[in-house]
């Protein structure tokens, strides 16, 4: 063939590949386009006290009707707005809505927001936060793992009026109304607060914008520009203005209520809600072990168009967006059962929508499978920008269920709709869903009253895919052994809030009786953020871990509960004690309980078989053979080794580690410093050369200083000698047995508890010279290594590179006094504060403590590993809760493995509410029009000259309601005015009268606010400046007094302050300028603190700042 052909015919193979490529690429992007997308988590908030999908669910089996008075505390004048007659201006013919009645509840807090920037902040902004949160717990995924994740947020946003309906807003929050109020800060703050990456977006179609909102988020996960996506829409009032606009056109029910397809449809009632959906494609859901409420097969967004009005329905256009969605969905109308209609109950929108559904879905299905027609409105009424979520929300909860809810208020169908058109029928009692051999599937229809019409097509969360020969797939795990104890872990930003925390997961377990124990605790586990106020409940079976919970609920101990709040600043070390931490039996249970310890043990044994005839599991339970040296030793280091391996595979990984005597061959082996085989050569033979020294000295702890105890055995000079310095009054001798006895007896005499130590040889003196060339002989040849962790030795006192640990250096680590408490020192003095004892028993943990306190650390922790007749997994589950309450950072999940432990729902975050709600300016309260002075201050109204030059009145009314950022400076419980508020007060009055500089301030009492940020009661402050001195000097005084009810007398004045306030002077440089900085902030040597730390132990003293 010639070469012109071969390359013809290369080329036409090389193009046959491309195209291959590309029609696979094609194929590809169709089927990402195509994917279904899964619902994997739902929050709300709706009318009739719904905070959660499961309310909303009882809500529809109830047949509940949620529609309510108009809401009290929004400074709404709901009597003199009141007029029956619809033509009246600036009134509204009805009394009744769907309103959230907590609205004005929140918890700035948890979100790192002040209260003054919660009371400029519209509350859609607030319950779009809180419901976030809620719904990405939902799905069981601690919400701090998405940060700088490709989440987008996709929020519809109609009314923006909160800040602007007032005409005077308090001056402190002004900064913050822009962002406050702002459409889309909605999106955007949740992203910001939850540091989502992926697209944010408000936007408002009026009625259909959530639906709307769903749609743009699948269309964001098919398109790959999110990974997840938040998306829903939350309406609340500020005003009754819609009420106003709708009763001129006479579009509203009288009685508030919306009788969706009825003939007694008279209007729509309208209200309030929030719904939000947590989404994810379907592949990546189902490979992230996400949760499948169900799946949105289809949607599609279109406009009415010219229609033959702005705001009236087009029937036409309603039937083409059901079209396009059961196009996008590859379904045909007749395999959707049921549809959750827009509608609202008004006498032209709703035989529109009914007639376009006759169109569409009516035709072409089986006459005894209609499609069943219902509208959540009926229950809720009308809640605008969270109608459509909410629709979806009711539908997923059908369909999981199957059961169709009933649609209220229909005494008979519409008669201005021809039902004969077609398949459809109104679900006026709840039914049962048909089986049909297919996935249940419903559509949600939501239309604007700007035109735009969304619909959205949803189906059954489909079944684990079944294995294909070319692509198998993962079998659910099979359940394990269960643990023998189960660690329920929960967290709060508050103690008040991790109380609350408990009491709802204590009722949800018990109302759930199959929730088992291990299924709560991995949920727990993986799927909830950590805060500073920490607790762990530990226990065998249900009824122990409930009463664990129960007790901390009220504030209570119980066995198995570990709490406690604050981060500990600084690094942690793993702590090794030397011989005496032993006791028979030490961890042999956790040998049939923990993996990892079982297999490093075993890796020791393996290790120590070259130098010992006995065997090491059997050891453990062997009185006869840990009473030898040349046994015990080993067995410790062995212990030691295979304790440390189970803390660093819960993700405790030291910053440092010492040893104290033999403890610090273990602490070389896990700093990497010497090898498993090496360090069982130390131990072993070193243990063994121990041996020749037995029946010839003694040891004996004494609680003394260091200085002290040479000064009692200077008697016995060259038979005693300081073995240890544990702390600075924990001291061990050593040397010949006579001399300790001796010792011991005359400090016992004089009330001394000290005691001999079970040994019958003198490490650490003059006796271990006699073996100084055997164990030099014994261990040369070791290889020390460069370690990966930082070693303190206890024979230097201070950090030692571990290349130094060669025989020579464990020589002297028998001979020399063992310098623990310098090594603690220089420990502490490097910044590390978390001492993590790892042995059989604590032996150190005195000591470490007393020398925290004396060198000045008294923050420092200390704990412990096993204890004496508590060696298994349940003992080391409560060292690990007692490192978590302090901030160490634990791998939980690494204890469910292997259990076949399954995601369960649980109770989301207890947030803390309170109220926070700009209040328009009451009647009467502005001071220029009662002919005083404005004072531009947020506690003061008005300022009033006093006649005959008595000086200067300063008046103010002060309450939680109208100040709730004091509700976040208590003491025992009360909410007291700081002094720097009267501090700020006394300047700020003062720089009015030119007497700018507060000399003096003497507190006489404090001022205490009455009741809480829900009510109004109230604090009257007085504050008066009097008449200037020959100085220029004026004095200053602060009175207040509760305000009293309406014909009630008056309560006496209190005096709460009195200073003196003057000219300013010169300033430091002497011509009278402002100074300028003294240099830069934070100072170079300034240490970051943890304010979450902070925060939990001022509240542990009884100062909660919120």
């Amino acid at each position: 063939m010639p070469a012109d052909t071969d390359q013809v015919v290369a080329a036409l193979r090389a193009s046959l590949l491309d195209n291959q490529r590309l029609r696979e690429g094609n194929r590809r992007l169709r089927d990402d386009c195509a994917e279904p997308v899964a619902i994997v988590a739902m929050s709300c908030r709706y009318p009739g006290g719904v905070r959660t999908p499961e309310d909303l669910w009882e809500l529809l089996l109830k047949e509940r009707d949620a529609v309510s008075p108009f809401p009290t505390d929004r400074g709404w004048d709901v009597e003199g707005g009141f007029d029956a007659d619809p033509d009246a201006p600036g009134t509204f013919y009805v009394r009744e809505g769907g309103f959230l009645h907590d609205a004005t509840g929140f918890d700035p807090g948890f979100f790192g927001i002040s209260p003054r920037e919660a009371l400029a902040m519209d509350p859609q902004q607030r319950l779009l936060l809180e419901a976030s949160w809620e719904a990405v717990e939902r799905a069981g995924i601690d919400p701090t793992t998405l940060r700088g994740s490709r989440t987008g947020v996709y929020t519809g946003v109609i009314y923006g009026e909160y800040a602007s309906r007032l005409d005077r807003v308090p001056d402190e929050v002004e900064g913050f109304l822009g962002t406050g109020s702002i459409p889309s800060v909605a999106s955007g703050r949740i992203a910001y607060t939850l540091g989502l990456e992926g697209p944010a977006v408000t936007l408002d179609t009026a009625c259909s914008s959530s639906l709307v909102a769903v749609h743009l988020a699948c269309q964001g996960l098919r398109s790959g520009d999110t990974t997840l996506a938040l998306a829903g829409g939350v309406t609340v009032m500020s005003t009754p203005g819609l009420y106003v606009g709708f009763s001129r056109q006479r579009g509203l029910a009288p009685d508030g209520r919306s009788k969706s397809f009825s003939s007694a449809a008279d209007g729509a009632g309208f209200g309030e809600g929030l719904g939000l959906l947590l989404l994810e494609r379907l592949s990546d859901a189902r490979r992230a072990g996400h949760p499948v409420l169900a799946v949105i097969r289809g949607s599609a967004v279109n406009q009415d168009g010219a229609s033959n009005g702005l705001t009236a329905p087009n029937g036409p256009a309603q039937q083409r967006v059901i079209g396009q969605a059961l196009t996008r969905a590859g379904l045909t109308p007749s395999e959707v059962d049921m549809v959750e209609a827009h509608g609202t109950g008004t006498v032209l929108g709703d035989p529109i929508e009914a007639q376009a559904l006759l169109a569409t879905y009516g035709q072409d299905r089986p006459a005894d499978r209609p499609l069943r027609l219902g509208s959540l409105k009926s229950n809720l009424s009308h809640t605008q920008a969270a109608a459509g979520v909410g629709g979806v929300i009711k539908s997923v909860l059908a369909l999981r269920h199957g059961v169709m809810p009933r649609t209220l208020h229909i005494d008979r169908p519409s008669t201005g709709v021809d039902w004969t058109e077609g398949a459809v029928s109104l679900l006026t009692e709840a039914a049962t869903w048909p089986e049909t051999g297919r996935p249940r599937r419903a559509g949600v229809s939501s239309f604007g009253a700007s035109g735009t019409n969304a619909h959205v097509i949803l189906e059954q969360a489909p079944a684990l895919p079944t294995a294909a020969p070319d692509k198998p797939v993962d079998p659910p795990v099979a359940p394990g052994p269960v643990p023998v104890a189960v660690p329920w872990i929960l967290s709060a930003r508050t103690p008040d809030a991790l109380r609350a925390q408990a009491a709802a997961l204590h009722e949800r377990v018990v109302a759930e009786p199959g929730l088992s124990a291990v299924d709560v605790g991995h949920s727990l586990a993986v799927g909830r953020s950590r805060f500073a106020e920490r607790a762990v409940v530990v226990g065998a079976d249900r009824d122990e871990l409930l009463a664990g919970v129960a007790a901390l609920s009220r504030g209570a101990g119980a066995a198995g509960l570990v709490s406690g709040g604050g981060r500990l600043p600084g690094r942690s070390v793993l702590v090794f004690p030397g011989h005496g931490s032993q006791w028979v039996g030490m961890a042999a249970e956790l040998l049939g309980e923990s993996e990892v310890f079982a297999e490093r043990m075993a890796e020791c044994g393996r290790a120590l078989g070259p130098y010992v005839d006995w065997s090491l599991t059997e050891a453990l339970g062997s009185e006869r053979l840990l009473a030898r040296v040349d046994v015990v030793q080993p067995v410790l280091w062995a212990v030691m080794v295979s304790l440390a391996e189970v803390w660093r595979s819960f993700g405790v990984v030291p910053d440092a580690v010492v040893g104290h005597s033999q403890g610090e061959i273990a602490a070389a082996c896990v700093a990497g410093g010497l090898s498993l085989d090496d360090g069982a050569r130390v131990v072993a033979l070193r243990s063994r050369a121990v041996g020749e020294l037995a029946g010839r000295g003694g040891m004996a702890s004494v609680p003394l200083p260091v200085d002290v105890v040479r000064e009692r055995i200077a008697p016995w000079a060259g038979r005693l000698s300081v073995a240890a310095v544990n702390g600075p009054s924990s001291t061990v001798v050593s040397g010949d047995a006579d001399p300790v006895a001796a010792l011991v007896e005359e400090l016992l005499e004089e009330g001394v508890w000290a005691s001999r130590i079970e040994v019958d040889y003198a490490s650490h003196s003059s006796h271990v010279a006699q073996i100084r060339e055997r164990l030099l002989s014994d261990l040369d040849g070791i290889t020390p290594l460069p370690g990966a962790v930082p070693y303190y030795s206890s024979v230097t006192g201070g950090l030692l590179e571990t290349e130094a640990l060669d025989a020579g250096y464990w020589y002297r680590n028998l001979r020399q006094t063992v310098e623990f408490e310098q090594a603690t020192r220089s420990l502490l003095a490097a910044g590390h504060r978390v001492f993590v004892e790892v042995g059989p028993q604590p032996a150190l943990m005195y000591g470490i403590e007393d020398t925290a306190a004396d060198a000045g650390a008294p923050e420092t922790l200390v704990l412990d590993t096993l204890r004496r007749g508590a060696g298994g997994l349940r003992r080391f589950q409560t060292a690990l809760a007692e490192a978590h309450v302090r901030g160490l950072r634990v791998d939980w999940e690494r204890l469910f493995e292997g259990t076949g432990a399954r995601q369960v729902d649980l109770p989301t975050y207890a947030f803390q509410r309170r109220r926070y709600w700009l209040d328009a300016l009451p009647a009467g309260r502005d001071p220029v029009a009662a002919g005083q002075s404005a004072v531009d201050h947020p506690l003061l109204g008005a300022e009033v000259e006093l006649p005959d030059d008595a000086g200067t009145l300063f008046t103010g009314r002060i309450s939680p309601a109208t100040h709730p950022w004091f509700t976040d400076h208590a003491v025992a419980g009360a909410v007291i005015v700081p002094g720097a508020a009267l501090v700020e007060l006394a300047a700020h009055v003062g720089r009015r009268l030119g007497c700018a500089l507060v000399e003096e301030l003497t507190l006489a009492a404090p001022l205490l606010l009455p009741g809480d940020a829900a009510d109004d009661h109230a604090v009257h402050l007085r504050v008066r400046v009097g008449a200037e001195d020959p100085t220029g000097r004026r004095p200053v005084e602060f009175h207040s007094r509760p305000e009293a009810a309406p014909g009630a007398e008056a309560p006496p004045w209190t005096r709460h302050a009195t200073g003196t306030v003057a000219p300013q002077g010169p300033s430091a440089d002497g011509n009278g300028t402002a100074a300028g900085p003294v240099g830069a902030w934070p100072p170079p040597d300034a240490v970051p603190l943890d304010v979450d730390e902070l925060y939990g132990l001022l509240e542990a003293r009884g100062v909660a700042y919120g």
